[in-house]
């Protein structure tokens, strides 16, 4: 004799709910699945739809109320996958491949599916990303210089995914309130290493070009590059500012920054980015000048290639392979179910140096 149905107990049959919705008569689901959790079906509604302001023991209810009364969970909900979604702001900066295959790579030998999101202008935001990603049920999120990078974001994106329990690590960038681990190069020592070797060279009018003003490492590099002006060579703050451009993290931009600076008559420049190096190059070359005859240049990253540019750049070196191990490690951590420390932790940056820096003109 074949198993009874709900409609063989007097009872009708449930067809199983789709995604995001509880079928025909939502409002009749909503209230059966309300009443067997215990809930209210507000509640019941921000659990299907995956939205936060709901805790887990309640989330775990209603859920254990849906496989109860039969229905199927949507896809978002039936448990995380092996998939790890990276997001990076775009390709073309070198340093950003560094990161995702440092991860990548790591990330496969732990049995996950990195995921690569990149972002281009006009194209998806990391908003739109994070929504795919959460529909493909994400086992977690890496985000590498993203909108946590920027004060003038709204973090609350960030926030919203804590609460509803993805874990998420958040690289190169500090985003107060966020309760997640954070992994950042030190742009403070960034600056004292570049400073400290060009005052070493002679050097006293130093400039320093960066990018937009609203991301945290470009304003601890700045703060930092004034402090380390101020001790090393006597200048006041307000000198020191003065010395500081800021433009795009690109070769244009460092051509721009360049050309402001060498009409304060700097005999080196620092450039927040190794594309911005390469930009400073080519302003001081069309100014008829030479490098680092008569005006040295330093780098930020040593990306791929840069050994080989002509001049081979003296450059800062992120510890790329040592952040993004530490990204994944605390990624994984968190996907164990064993919080990694709700901390910064700061990785100490390398001076390359190469032949684009030298004396200061008239030292020789």
């Amino acid at each position: 004799m074949p198993a009874p149905s709900w409609g063989d107990c007097g009872r009708p049959a449930r067809p199983p709910p789709t995604v995001g919705t509880v079928s025909e008569n939502p409002r009749a689901r909503l209230s059966d699945i309300a009443e067997q959790a215990g809930v209210s079906e507000a509640t019941v509604s921000r659990v299907l739809n995956d939205r936060p302001g709901v805790s887990s023991s309640t989330r775990q209810a209603v859920l254990t109320a849906l496989d109860v009364l039969g229905y199927e969970r949507p896809i978002r909900l039936r448990g995380r996958s092996g998939l790890v979604g990276l997001v990076v702001p775009e390709l073309e900066n070198p340093i950003f491949p560094a990161f995702a295959q440092v991860m990548e790579t790591l990330l496969a030998q732990h049995g996950y599916t990195p995921v690569l999101c990149t972002q281009t202008p006009g194209g998806v935001t990391e908003d739109e990303y994070v929504e795919l990603l959460l529909d493909r049920g994400v086992a977690g999120i890496i985000f590498v210089s993203g909108m946590h990078a920027d004060i003038t974001a709204e973090h609350g994106r960030y926030r919203s995914l804590v609460e509803r329990g993805l874990p998420i690590v958040l690289v190169n960038g500090f985003a107060e309130g966020v309760d997640a681990p954070f992994i950042s190069d030190d742009d403070a020592a960034a600056m004292d290493l570049a400073v400290t070797h060009l005052v070493a060279m002679g050097h006293r009018r130093i400039g320093l070009a960066l990018g937009p003003r609203r991301f945290v490492p470009v304003v601890r590099k700045r703060a930092a590059f004034i402090d380390a002006m101020t001790r090393q060579t006597g200048m006041s703050a307000e000198d020191a500012a003065s010395l500081v451009s800021h433009s795009l993290f690109a070769v244009e931009g460092g051509q721009a920054a360049a050309h402001h600076l060498l009409g304060r008559e700097v005999t080196a420049i620092v450039c927040g980015s190794d594309l911005m190096a390469l930009g400073a190059i080519r302003t001081i070359r069309q100014r008829g000048l030479r490098v680092p005859e008569d005006v040295s240049v330093v780098g930020y990253d040593d990306s791929r290639l840069i050994a080989f540019t002509d001049p081979p750049l003296t450059t800062v070196r992120q510890a790329v392979t040592a952040m993004g191990s530490a990204a994944v490690q605390a990624l994984l951590d968190e996907i164990n179910g064993t919080p990694a420390p709700r901390d910064e932790f700061v990785f100490r940056p390398e001076l390359v140096v190469r032949s684009s820096t030298g004396r200061a003109p008239g030292l020789d």
